[in-house]
């Protein structure tokens, strides 16, 4: 009997791990799903690591540490959005002779002549764009934009298949590039084992915010400090790497005299940060733009109210179970906090969320979707 063969799968793994926010977790949850896919049989695979401690990271808290150990891993120390990056990248991936590379960000190697399938997290930088929203000088700024203009293109044009999170983030996408359209994949995040395992604990109403995520300007967090000056009992817990605009956020919370009801917590474990949501009052999502919003279901799933800013995608994706607030104005976010310290039955509303956004969002369900696309570019 002819045995069938197995198509051989790259995976760009360099952009893994909780350093890398959403795309690190992205990364993280598609590979630890794919031994627990009815399809991951079909595949010979390949992951390309950026580097020997990136690689024991990641087994360190896998479960199935045995499965990876058994596939093929290259280390790849090569830094992502660099010149390097495009004239290193596409040997490496091309002398692995693989049927299908999946990059899972806009960065594709756009020399690399082999099938591949990429993954939109969003078009953050074409929608918000400026020397704003960077600390770099204005000349090097526009030539680092033009020239991810140009990658996000050619991953589009030359990807067998986009994957993006939200009906959302294809509109987008569709916007920019018309032609893209049939061969978009919406594929939704999942909540992580720790959130689905969680035991839910009675809501209890204290002065507790917190805000998980980067930085940056478009995540609107002054709206929230500056809702803190009109309620005086709350507090704000944020949770994330460091990264370049921290020191702004600080100086606006020393501006407004906040520096005892602001902490700065760094990045968190999953554990602690579950704990974290638990003893609070509402996580808040202040964002003027996103692709997805992960932290606010995950949120849901334990039970914990979400604040959200009205943006079409938060809309989408939170859909009735968040409370929204118009993200230019700090007074509606205090008319939410105020709505829900008054609501009586926000407990049991919690708890039928929580069960909702188990089901609906699957890191399993996600990883069964890609490996099926990936299945339908190896036989095409």
């Amino acid at each position: 009997m002819e045995l069938q063969k197995k198509y051989k799968v790259g995976i760009d793994c360099r952009l893994l791990g909780k350093k890398h926010a959403g795309i690190g977790r992205y990364i993280e949850n598609l590979l630890l799903e794919i031994p627990h896919s009815s399809l991951h049989q079909q595949f010979q695979w390949v992951f390309v690591f950026h580097n020997q401690t990136q690689w024991q990271d990641f087994l360190a808290e896998c479960d199935d540490a045995a499965f990876f150990k058994a596939q093929q891993v290259l280390f790849a120390p090569i830094q992502h959005y660099t010149l390097y990056e495009q004239l290193s990248m596409p040997a490496i991936f091309s002398q692995l002779d693989l049927d299908l590379l999946h990059v899972p960000h806009f960065n594709i190697p756009v020399r690399y002549k082999g099938k591949l399938v990429v993954t939109i997290h969003d078009l953050l930088w074409h929608e918000y764009r400026g020397t704003q929203v960077t600390t770099l000088p204005a000349w090097q700024y526009w030539v680092k934009h033009e020239f991810y203009k140009k990658i996000v293109a050619e991953a589009v044009k030359r990807a067998s298949v986009v994957f993006v999170p939200a009906d959302t983030v294809k509109s987008t996408v569709t916007r920019y590039f018309p032609t893209a359209e049939e061969k978009i994949r919406v594929t939704k995040e999942g909540i992580g084992k720790a959130f689905v395992e969680t035991k839910l604990i009675h809501f209890k109403k204290n002065d507790a915010l917190v805000y998980v995520g980067s930085l940056y300007p478009h995540k609107n967090i002054d709206v929230v400090l500056e809702a803190l000056t009109q309620l005086p009992e709350f507090s704000l817990d944020l949770v994330g790497s460091r990264n370049i605009f921290q020191e702004n956020v600080e100086q606006k919370v020393h501006t407004l005299g906040l520096e005892n009801r602001v902490k700065f917590h760094g990045y968190l474990k999953d554990t602690e940060l579950i704990d974290l949501f638990q003893k609070s009052f509402a996580l808040v999502q202040p964002s003027l733009f996103e692709g997805f919003g992960l932290t606010g279901v995950e949120a849901m799933s334990v039970g914990l109210p979400v604040i959200a800013s009205d943006i079409p995608v938060f809309r989408e994706i939170y859909q009735d179970r968040a409370s929204f607030f118009d993200p230019n104005s700090s007074d509606s976010f205090v008319m939410v906090i105020k709505e829900l310290q008054q609501d009586p039955t926000l407990y049991q509303t919690l708890e039928h969320h929580s069960k909702v956004v188990q089901a609906e969002f699957s890191w399993q369900k996600m990883t069964e979707q890609v490996l099926q696309s990936y299945l339908h570019v190896c036989l095409a």
